[in-house]
């Protein structure tokens, strides 16, 4: 279970949205991905990394009180940190798989299956709406709107992602072997991992804040960022590979040959990999 050593923090200027992907292939589009998680539930939670402690604090900080809500909550990762910080927390989470375990590992943590845009509140408020690595697939204008209902005044509401940087060598081991096993996917592996991995980032990050502003409701929006690295084994970076969405739904030999090219590139540096990590959020308050 992947853990945070002391990070490093900035706060981004907005930057002007990229351009959206084509109508009907946005990512809160593909449920067949969105869903596609809680096949290997117990890896997710084990493989995953956790989110900066600093971040955490900071977004309970800016909250007006403890009651936080967790939009596509998984399998609890940043639940359990926000109940560690002291806070009750709510999920909600589209996949029973990883809901069920999200409870099962925190007792403390209700969680609600459904999604977040059609899920029900009643007359339940909060006061943070939060999500780790899982914004991407919520409508973001509906998705704000939904949050800005539930949020008391002051409220915050704050969506992030760990993103990883890999080493040019990986990146390429991954491209070279994602190529020759899905020769036909219309994913073009080399320039989305070869690139900085915050630069796709930055275009999530803008249309989130989009998004919050166009659905009304919120003041401006801040964007933050956290850098820190982890070392990783050869075995714990394999078993992060397959709970990462280009790998969720490909068959098993061929995510083994994948896994095998990737180990021997690991092997070639020695059997470890030090991966930095920035940990990216777009944050907002209620008005």
């Amino acid at each position: 279970m992947p853990t945070l050593p002391s990070s490093t923090s900035s706060s981004l200027p907005s930057s002007a949205a990229s351009p959206a992907p084509a109508a009907g292939n946005q990512p809160h589009q593909r449920r067949d991905i969105a869903e596609s998680f809680g096949g290997d539930a117990e890896r997710y939670d084990r493989a995953r990394p956790r989110y900066p402690d600093a971040l955490v604090a900071r977004i309970v900080a800016a909250s007006p009180g403890p009651e936080v809500l967790d939009v596509g909550c998984g399998t609890g990762i940043a639940a359990r940190q926000f109940t560690a910080a002291g806070c009750g927390v709510l999920g909600v989470e589209p996949d029973a798989r990883m809901a069920e375990l999200a409870r099962r590992l925190e007792p403390g943590v209700a969680v609600d299956v459904a999604r977040f845009e059609e899920w029900e509140p009643g007359e339940r408020q909060f006061d943070a709406v939060v999500a780790g690595t899982a914004w991407h697939w919520i409508d973001p204008v509906a998705g704000a709107a939904k949050a800005a209902a539930v949020l008391r005044p002051g409220g915050v509401l704050s969506v992030f992602w760990n993103v990883a940087l890999l080493p040019a060598d990986l990146a390429e081991a991954v491209a070279d072997a994602c190529e020759r096993v899905m020769p036909d996917s219309p994913f073009d592996f080399r320039a989305a991992l070869t690139r900085p991995a915050t630069v796709p980032y930055r275009a999530i990050l803008d249309k989130a804040a989009d998004g919050i502003r166009t659905a009304g409701g919120f003041g401006g929006t801040e964007q933050w960022r956290y850098d820190w690295e982890f070392t990783y084994s050869r075995a714990a970076w394999l078993d992060v590979m397959p709970t990462q969405g280009a790998f969720t739904r490909l068959p098993a030999a061929a995510l083994a040959e994948v896994l095998e090219a990737v180990g021997s590139a690991i092997d070639a540096r020695g059997g470890s990999i030090a991966v930095p990590y920035a940990t990216m959020a777009v944050t907002a308050k209620r008005t």
